[in-house]
């Protein structure tokens, strides 16, 4: 049994002296709202930030490539960062709008804890196959809500997993209006949803006003910084092939900019909105970098030739394990032991005997950093080719 230590009564009172605080308040709606209960040391929210940073599967946001996934240079984004500018945006204008920044810290640190590696294109890959074997689709804003609730259990609240789960990135609104949200029985049926539909997914809006902050830095906070890494990996040659008017060409600006402008029209609104000029703006340097970074022949054709297959006998190597029982392969000593022994202090946990092989398949990959999946790829087909990187002394002549 673990022992859980609190402050004395006699600091906490002059704590709250202090500080003026009368009562501790309390809004987490919780699946036990029995447990994790908010303290003077410990609020609602913070629980959730401090779940969301121990989970075992954030070690591995440091090494899952945002876009640009071939290139061994430790100046080039992964997700670690990225979670992390989502947050910090957020919560400066979730600061000046008043809102609760602990709420928006959970959702940023752990809207990306189920991606796949290589990016959106893994996940699209991992779809694919995921449909063709069940049917059912795959996500990452929904993996992330089944890691932090399902996988690990680790009772988020209700309003950390709806932001989590509707944080969608690549679907831009100008106007976000929370779209209320009270019970796990209404956000079980949206989360299920979503595997039988993509328009469930894409439809989907948060119920809170921190939650729809986080939906749209999700997108300031990769638009400039993507920029960024397609210059380093000389995708482009320079910043002049953009054009975004208003909001600027380069990273600093483009966050400064739609920060400004949210809260001007933001402020004292029941809604998260940008005004006409600059939300097209966003539209047209997102749509600039699809044509120039993400669609560019450089990114797309090593997915299409080399990663697409590698997914494909990877998933069909994994599953074949399963089906033969082979307690000896690496899924089952990496992924299915490993998540016993996590979750070994849970009344009544068993993993492969309650997870479709399928679904315990696609945890696994799911859960892999870039390096991980490559290097397991070597060890399952030792005389297969796999990728070669691009170097940090590639581009000296």
């Amino acid at each position: 049994m673990i022992n859980y230590h609190n402050l004395s009564e006699k600091i906490q009172k002059q704590i709250k002296e202090d500080k003026g605080i009368e009562a501790i308040f309390d809004p987490a709606i919780r699946r036990n709202p029995e447990k994790d209960k908010a303290n003077l040391h410990r609020p609602a929210f913070v629980r959730d930030v401090e779940k969301i940073q121990h989970c075992p599967y954030y070690n591995r946001y440091a090494d899952k490539t945002q876009v640009f996934s071939f290139y061994k240079n430790d100046d080039i984004s992964r997700r670690a960062l990225h979670v992390q500018i989502v947050s910090r945006i957020a919560r400066n204008i979730g600061s000046l709008l008043g809102l609760d920044l602990d709420l928006i810290e959970a959702i940023s640190l752990g809207h990306d804890i189920g991606h796949t590696p290589f990016g959106h294109s893994g996940e699209e890959i991992l779809s694919k196959i995921y449909y063709s074997h069940t049917g059912r689709l795959f996500f990452h804003n929904v993996h992330s809500v089944r890691v932090l609730d399902k996988i690990f259990n680790y009772n988020i609240s209700l309003q950390t997993l709806d932001g989590i789960l509707c944080h969608n990135g690549e679907l831009e609104l100008k106007e976000y209006r929370p779209s209320p949200l009270s019970t796990f029985v209404e956000f079980d049926k949206k989360f299920e949803a979503c595997y039988n539909s993509k328009d469930a997914s894409l439809s989907l809006i948060p119920s809170t006003m921190e939650g729809c902050i986080v939906r749209i830095c999700d997108i300031i906070a990769y638009l400039g910084k993507d920029r960024q890494d397609a210059l380093k990996t000389h995708i482009i040659d320079n910043d002049n092939i953009f054009d975004s008017g208003v909001i600027g060409n380069f990273n600093a600006a483009m966050i400064n900019n739609l920060i400004v402008n949210i809260v001007e029209n933001s402020y004292g609104k029941d809604c998260i909105k940008m005004d006409d000029l600059y939300f097209n703006d966003l539209k047209k340097a997102k749509k600039d970098n699809y044509e120039f970074i993400y669609k560019s022949e450089a990114v797309a054709n090593k997915i299409t030739t080399i990663i697409n297959p590698m997914f494909e006998k990877i998933y069909d190597k994994l599953l074949s394990y399963l089906n033969n029982g082979d307690k000896n392969s690496v899924i089952f000593k990496h992924h299915i032991e490993f998540l016993n022994n996590l979750n070994r202090f849970r009344e009544g946990y068993n993993y492969f005997e309650t997870t479709e092989k399928n679904q315990i398949v696609v945890d696994y990959i799911a859960s892999m950093t870039d390096d991980y999946f490559t290097d397991l790829y070597s060890y399952l087909f030792p005389k297969e080719k796999t990728i070669e990187y691009i170097s940090y002394f590639d581009d000296i002549i």
